[in-house]
């Protein structure tokens, strides 16, 4: 049996065009449930977390390389510092993990 691509990227579009347009006609009031409101503050840092986690493992040619980054990104943002110091805090310790390695 031959499938048709047209009728998957049809189905795609369909639940994608779904999860855009059901809350927006269901949800006509604003959320006053704190449960639901902190659940959707969240999503997105939560998304990207998931995104970037394997990436930042896989990233490296030494696994290990990547961990060490992750732990001094994490130090580096608790400590105050911005998004291009972090990043440049995180490649240092990839370069001289992998050089050392």
């Amino acid at each position: 049996m031959k499938h048709n691509i047209y009728i998957y990227i049809f189905i795609m579009f369909g639940v994608s065009f779904l999860l855009r347009v059901l809350p927006l006609t269901l949800i006509r009031r604003k959320i006053e449930n704190r449960t639901i409101q902190s659940f959707l503050y969240y999503v997105p840092y939560v998304t990207l977390a998931v995104m970037t986690f394997p990436a930042i493992m896989e990233a490296t040619s030494v696994p290990v390389a990547g961990l060490l980054a992750l732990f001094g990104g994490i130090a580096a943002a608790f400590f105050g510092f911005g998004l291009f110091p972090t990043a440049l805090v995180c490649s240092v310790i990839v370069f001289v993990a992998e050089m050392l390695m």
